[in-house]
C-alpha cells in the first residue's frame, strides 16, 4: 500500500478537529500482460527496482515502480524470457515430484543401501555404529544430519533424483559427522569422497 500525495475532499476528519489529514491510501495497481509470449501479472507499486517472481503454480509476477512504463515492463521480460522459462521448467518438476512421492519403505530401502556404502569411511568417526537412517517429506532440504543422535534423516523427494544426485547427498550428510557447518573444511571432506561432487549437486537443481 502507498499513500496518495493529495488529500482528499471528503466530510471533516482529523484536521477538521485540529489534528492532521490523514491521505487516503491506494492499492497496488495490477494489470495481466504477455511480452514474448509470456503471461504475467504486473504490478505497479512503491518499490525502488523491477522484481521478477516466478510462483510455485508457475505463473510470472513482476512488480515495478511507479514510474516505470509499460514498455520497460515487457523489454525487461523479453530480455529474462529465457531464464523464465527455464524456472518455470524447474518449478514443473518440482511440482512432479512434489506430486509423485515414493513409498516410504521403498526410499528408506534404497537410502539406507547407499549409506551401508558410505559408511565404512566414516566407521572411524562414528565409533563402529552405523547411523540410523529416515526419511520423511521434506521441500527445503534434501538430507539433515543429526549428530548428537546418530541420525541421517532424507527427503522424500530424492528418491525421484539421479542416483548420482543421490549418492552426493548421502556423502554430504555423513561429512556433517566430521564438519557441522558448511565451512571450507567441510567441504573439502566431500571432495576427498567425491571429486566430482558440484556436478552431481547441479543435478539436484
Amino acid at each position: 500500500l502507498w499513500l496518495h500525495p493529495h488529500l482528499c475532499s471528503g466530510g471533516p476528519g482529523p484536521a477538521a478537529r485540529g489534528g492532521l489529514a490523514e491521505m487516503p491510501q491506494r492499492k497496488p495497481e495490477v494489470t495481466r500482460r504477455t511480452a514474448a509470449g509470456i503471461p504475467y501479472e504486473l504490478t505497479r507499486k512503491k518499490v525502488k527496482r523491477l522484481n521478477l517472481h516466478i510462483r510455485r503454480d508457475g505463473t510470472v509476477a513482476l512488480s515495478i515502480p511507479l514510474r516505470t512504463t509499460l514498455e520497460a515492463a515487457d523489454a525487461y521480460v523479453i530480455a529474462e524470457a529465457e531464464w523464465i522459462r527455464a524456472a518455470q521448467a524447474r518449478q514443473a518438476a518440482r511440482e512432479k515430484r512434489q506430486e509423485e512421492l515414493p513409498d516410504k519403505a521403498a526410499a528408506l530401502a534404497r537410502f539406507t543401501a547407499m549409506s551401508d556404502k558410505v559408511y565404512p569411511a566414516f566407521a572411524g568417526v562414528l565409533g563402529g555404529q552405523k547411523p540410523t537412517i529416515k526419511v520423511r517429506s521434506m521441500t527445503s532440504r534434501w538430507g539433515v544430519c543429526h549428530m548428537a543422535k546418530r541420525q541421517i534423516t532424507f527427503a522424500l523427494q530424492l528418491y525421484n533424483m539421479p542416483e548420482a544426485a543421490q549418492i552426493y547427498v548421502v556423502v554430504h550428510e555423513y561429512c556433517h559427522f566430521l564438519q557441522p557447518n558448511h565451512s571450507p573444511a567441510f567441504w573439502a571432506e566431500v571432495a576427498k569422497l567425491m571429486p566430482d561432487w558440484k556436478a552431481r549437486r547441479d543435478l539436484l537443481k
